[in-house]
């Protein structure tokens, strides 16, 4: 007879509860697979449940899980041999809502996505978690487990660099705006 499989731990659960819905969004973002995106994301919750009593003892339980599901996604595309599909879903993501005068805005956005996926990591991430996904600065900080000064720092370079690549003029006003 085998034993029944226990509960996870509460703070599990709950770490469950509050992180799953977002890191499915990235996942799909990232993979352009429902499918894909679900098995991925279950796959980096049980390794965080198989190995939680050492989770819980990172410096941050948010940031060591937001690289188990970053490094779970980068292996399944490398498996793949893909890239991420962040150009291809972020677009279709908008056009889903879009009028005809806002499918021109993102014909030319495509290239704003593309200049987003070169972005390093952890600028890519705040970008996508804010301006794709629509988190707040609070919320994106939650979930890559840093602070809210870390969040617009990397936003801070991100918009710098997206602006150098695109061609456009990146102005003390434009960041304001982000802060307030």
């Amino acid at each position: 007879m085998t034993s029944p499989v226990p509960d996870p731990p509460l703070d599990f659960q709950a770490f469950y509860q509050r992180y799953h819905r977002a890191y499915l969004r990235y996942a799909y973002l990232h993979l352009a697979d429902r499918t894909t995106a679900i098995e991925t994301t279950e796959s980096v919750f049980v390794q965080l449940l198989q190995t939680w009593p050492d989770v819980l003892t990172q410096p941050s339980v948010q940031r060591y899980a937001h690289s188990v599901l970053r490094r779970t996604i980068a292996n399944h595309l490398v498996l793949r041999h893909g890239s991420t599909a962040l150009v291809e879903t972020a677009t279709f993501a908008k056009v889903r809502v879009a009028t005809r005068r806002q499918l021109e805005v993102l014909e030319s956005s495509l290239g704003l996505y593309a200049a987003i996926a070169r972005l390093p990591e952890r600028q890519m991430d705040v970008i996508v978690m804010r301006f794709v996904l629509g988190y707040d600065v609070t919320m994106v900080a939650e979930i890559m487990g840093v602070s809210t000064g870390t969040v617009r720092s990397h936003l801070h370079a991100a918009r710098r660099r997206l602006a150098h690549e695109l061609g456009m003029h990146h102005s003390k006003e434009t960041e304001a705006e982000e802060i307030a």
